[in-house]
């Protein structure tokens, strides 16, 4: 192993530490490359030599003679989506304590390019994470069998997942407009391909069966503002009298769609979104379903070090299904149904005669 860095008498290397030390180069180098076969305190005493000499491993000899980068790789569809930052950042901090380095990739909702970026990265990582991957299961079972793989928001069998539920929340959600009087609802939905958005279709459907509802509903494609803005089209001719949007993106831009023709949120008509990335900060503030992006990213990480630790050990791929829950956050864009609204004023003013 070749190795950089230091000062004084050239740059410092396995040798000179396992001479501070006291122990074999080969004991310096397992500390680095497989320090599980070493004692705790064996390993502090090497890296914290290494580190008053300055020294730093070669990552690429590593690889050579481990058969580990230190890698991980993190592919996401859109790195602009709301939803997505704090995801990276929370598994950026989960690797980050675990020693490893995230390469980043944006596949721009294309699932040729996620297996592109996937292909490229799987020479460079000791692994990967998919969130919400756009790929057939077919290219995903081929990915994990060459590179130890887990999912965020995609539920394949045989392929380690962690996955936000919004089902239930999204139910809750329908139920919500329907005590508000509300007969008729629209839900704009994210990609054909998104597993996220073909569980809340479902869930709408469901929900607006049981609760006697009319659902409409919108195959908007990519979740973007300008997706939404122009789905506002259809919800008016469809009669509809409120929407649930894929994400909170999608419901920014169902507002806009609304403000400027006339609609009045929530007056005239209702807005719920998903995610809770933008609710807060939205005017008004967003009824929204919170999904907890952070903690996905972080358990996703975290999954990927305990498979890529059973690999090391030899034992059979896991198949591991985690799942986080989401809740319904009601702000101020869900109000009574326009004619709710009238029959209670009605009835007020008859009661204030009497």
């Amino acid at each position: 192993m070749s190795d950089t860095g230091g000062t004084g008498e050239g740059p410092p290397t396995i040798a000179k530490i396992a001479s501070v030390v006291g122990v074999s180069p080969a004991t310096v180098s397992r500390a680095f490359g497989h320090p599980e076969l070493l004692s705790p305190a064996t390993v502090e005493r090497v890296v914290s030599a290494a580190r008053e000499l300055g020294y730093t491993p070669n990552s690429a000899a590593r690889a050579l003679s481990t058969g580990r980068h230190g890698n991980i790789a993190l592919i996401v569809p859109d790195i602009a989506n709301p939803f997505f930052p704090p995801l990276i950042r929370a598994a950026q901090q989960a690797a980050d304590a675990a020693g490893f380095c995230v390469f980043l990739g944006d596949c721009g909702e294309r699932p040729a390019r996620e297996a592109t970026l996937a292909d490229k990265f799987a020479a460079q990582v000791d692994g990967l994470v998919l969130a919400s991957s756009r790929s057939p299961a077919d290219g995903i079972h081929a990915l994990a069998r060459r590179r130890p793989l887990v999912l965020v928001n995609r539920d394949v069998d045989g392929v380690p997942r962690v996955l936000i539920n919004t089902a239930g929340a999204m139910r809750d959600a329908v139920a919500h407009l329907a005590g508000l009087g509300h007969k008729k609802i629209a839900y704009v939905s994210g990609p054909a391909s998104s597993w996220s958005s073909q569980q809340r279709r479902k869930a709408v459907r469901q929900a607006a069966e049981q609760h006697g509802t009319q659902p409409l509903v919108l195959p908007a494609g990519e979740p973007t503002y300008a997706v939404g803005e122009k789905a506002v089209v259809k919800i008016l001719e469809g009669g509809c009298t409120a929407a649930v949007a894929f994400d909170d993106l999608v419901a920014q831009g169902i507002m806009a769609g609304l403000a400027s023709r006339g609609v009045a949120v929530p007056g005239q008509f209702s807005v719920v979104g998903c995610d809770d990335t933008l609710g807060a900060i939205t005017y008004p503030p967003l009824t929204t379903i919170a999904a907890p992006a952070a903690d996905a990213g972080r358990v996703a990480v975290e999954l990927l070090l305990r498979v890529l630790a059973s690999s090391s050990a030899g034992e059979r791929a896991r198949d591991d299904r985690y799942s986080l829950d989401s809740r319904l956050v009601v702000r101020a864009t869900t109000g009574p149904a326009p004619s709710s609204r009238s029959s209670r004023s009605s009835r007020a003013r008859r009661a204030g005669a009497q």
